[in-house]
């Protein structure tokens, strides 16, 4: 996912999107970023043109994490109630 704006503020400095797009971003900092997108919506300063492409990257970053957590989901296994393995 290319980002529009190509960074978010956070706290002192700023996170550049591409730098963590560019590898594979775990789940948390995935979540991290969506903190960024929520905080950046919030803002006051912010045009209405702003807040659809940040809403726009956040909700890719959103079908990412979906994503990875249905991948997880069925990498897990569970024990039934006879000691038997059984795939999530």
């Amino acid at each position: 996912m290319e980002s529009i704006l190509g960074e978010y503020p956070r706290g002192k400095g700023k996170v550049r999107m591409e730098e963590k797009e560019s590898r594979e971003l775990k789940l948390e900092e995935a979540f991290e970023m969506l903190e960024e997108t929520v905080a950046a919506l919030e803002r006051e300063d912010i045009s209405l043109e702003e807040s659809f492409q940040i809403y726009k990257q956040g909700m890719e970053l959103l079908k990412k994490c979906n994503s990875s957590i249905d991948m997880v989901e069925k990498k897990v296994l569970v024990l039934n109630e006879n000691g038997e393995t059984n795939e999530f």
